[in-house]
């Protein structure tokens, strides 16, 4: 969110309600008195607030919140004035660190890109050890750790702050957030989603079914479904993941006798843990919104490429309709009223039709891709194709050739198969327009391969293709041209393969391209 909402006294009193749960559910295990635990989640659901609503409104009832807890949850170990200023640094530690991941965009890009969830780590790490120093030195000064002990309780306190916030706020985030809402919601309802978390389960107790006699050292088998999750699922499966297994951690902290040392290690484990599988599913969800926009960049430059071949489709039918016209006010001037005008109306109806399914055809590319198969006869569609090139390929004192090819049809969509023609043809005008004015050369032919294909060659005396070009030939964005896309020929491509076939160019010093294709035909003319 770039811009904070209004905090109102419902989201306060959500604040401190949920503030209160969550360091009531961590606290365990203490060192020097209350105030230091393996685990600390709270303090992420400060943080969100923060975010959400800014630190200005956020400070208050975060405060109160951190003061309500020494009171509830620690029994007050210092005097109220100072438990007062206690609460009142955590809570300035926790918006300072929520103000600078607010910048510039108001957290809403942390969890977005690789970029975000890494400097939301590095801030959250950062953030969590400065409070952690200051707040223990606070302590040392009033005497509630030992002096000799401040870095193992910087340690432990800057552990269980950061765990907990790492692990913690992009669910709590999620919750809080409507699309993040939604996003898990999705994602609980995957059939997958049971699979993962019963994993999850799985691992979990046979990593504390060794214990700490094994260090732990079978902790790494959390990954599995973790890593599942995410690339099923991205962010979403990831934090799922990530929450069953922590909470599964504190369950069995509270049931079983593990020591301080233990939880910490395991928490430190967690921490990695989960920000790896955050990451994964941050990188997942990205190259599932770039692969995305790309469909809809492709499917958009397809739909300008094809706009050429169904301006051609519709320049028959309304030429037609025309003719049909003129015939029609004719028909009527000389008082004809029969047979005639009926069938020239029929005509009409019948053109107009033809040209509402090329408009549709282009409608139904254009929203999802799809295709209409129908019956084209090979020697209309390579004639339709080359007809557009005949003048400009004059002009430009180029020999344009079409040999005779095999009698029968493609199933194919017309429109679509004149797109890929129309731009192995311009390509191969353009190889040819530097070529001495005798050697400028376009020759089409096709022949059979097999008993069900047609292979439809186009070939040009430009200077042709080396292995490195060939390669990179069919990569989107990638042109030789300065105004070009470079989308002409990887749209050709796949449009070759949505109708069963393959498109291909072949390295030699002549241009030749090849486009295979399921074919229902004869023999060959000569």
């Amino acid at each position: 969110m770039s811009t904070t909402s209004r905090l109102g006294w419902a989201d306060a009193l959500l604040l401190i309600a949920g503030y209160l749960a969550l360091d009531w559910t961590s606290f365990f295990h203490p060192l020097h008195g209350p105030y230091i635990t393996p685990w600390n989640p709270a303090p992420a659901l400060g943080l969100v607030f923060v975010l959400r609503y800014g630190w200005k409104a956020a400070l208050p009832p975060l405060a109160l919140a951190v003061l309500l807890a020494e009171i509830w949850v620690h029994s007050l170990p210092a005097a109220l004035p100072a438990s007062i200023a206690i609460a009142v640094l955590v809570a300035l530690g926790y918006a300072a660190i929520g103000g600078v991941l607010g910048r510039p965009s108001g957290g809403s890009g942390m969890f977005s890109d690789r970029s975000g969830i890494l400097r939301w780590l590095a801030i959250v790490v950062a953030g969590t050890l400065l409070t952690s120093l200051l707040f223990v030195l606070v302590l040392v000064g009033l005497e509630l750790v030992p002096a000799s002990a401040w870095r193992e309780a910087v340690g432990r306190y800057w552990i269980g702050d950061g765990v907990g916030i790492l692990v913690s706020m992009p669910l709590l985030w999620m919750l809080c957030d409507e699309r993040g809402r939604l996003l898990l919601l999705v994602a609980a309802k995957r059939p997958d989603t049971p699979a993962y978390l019963l994993a999850a389960a799985a691992a979990l107790w046979g990593v504390v079914g060794f214990g700490a006699d094994t260090d732990f050292k079978y902790f790494y088998l959390l990954f599995l479904p973790i890593i599942w999750a995410a690339a099923r699922q991205g962010l979403a499966g990831a934090v799922l993941s990530a929450a069953v297994i922590q909470v599964g951690i504190i369950i069995v902290v509270h049931l079983q006798d593990f020591s301080a040392i233990s939880v910490v290690e395991i928490q430190v484990v967690t921490g990695v843990l989960v920000v790896t599988g955050f990451f994964v599913g941050v990188v997942v969800d990205e190259q599932q919104r770039i692969s995305a926009e790309l469909r809809h960049t492709l499917r958009l430059a397809a739909a300008g490429e094809m706009a050429g071949a169904l301006a051609h489709e519709l320049n028959q039918p309304i030429t037609a309709l025309s003719a049909y016209g003129s015939a029609c006010e004719e028909l009527l001037a000389r008082g004809e009223t029969g047979a005639r005008l009926k069938e020239t109306i029929r005509l009409m109806v019948a053109e107009s039709y033809r040209a509402a399914e090329v408009v549709r055809r282009l409608r139904d590319f254009f929203r999802t891709g799809t295709t209409r198969l129908e019956q084209v006869p090979l020697r209309d569609l390579l004639a339709v194709a080359t007809a557009s090139f005949a003048k400009p390929a004059a002009s430009a004192g180029v020999t344009l050739t079409v040999e005779p090819v095999p009698e029968g049809a493609l199933l194919a969509d017309r429109p679509q198969l004149e797109v890929v023609l129309r731009n192995l043809l311009a390509n191969a005008l353009a190889a040819v327009s530097e070529q001495p004015a005798d050697r400028r050369l376009v020759t089409i032919s096709a022949a059979l391969e097999g008993s069900d294909r047609i292979c439809i060659k186009i070939e040009d005396s430009g200077p042709g293709l080396s292995g490195s070009a060939a390669a990179r030939l069919f990569e989107p964005f990638k042109s030789s041209k300065s105004s070009g896309l470079g989308l002409g020929l990887a749209i050709s491509r796949a449009i070759a393969e949505a109708h069963g076939g393959n498109l291909w160019a072949e390295v030699g010093d002549r241009g030749v391209f090849r486009l295979l294709l399921p074919f229902e035909g004869g023999t060959a003319n000569a």
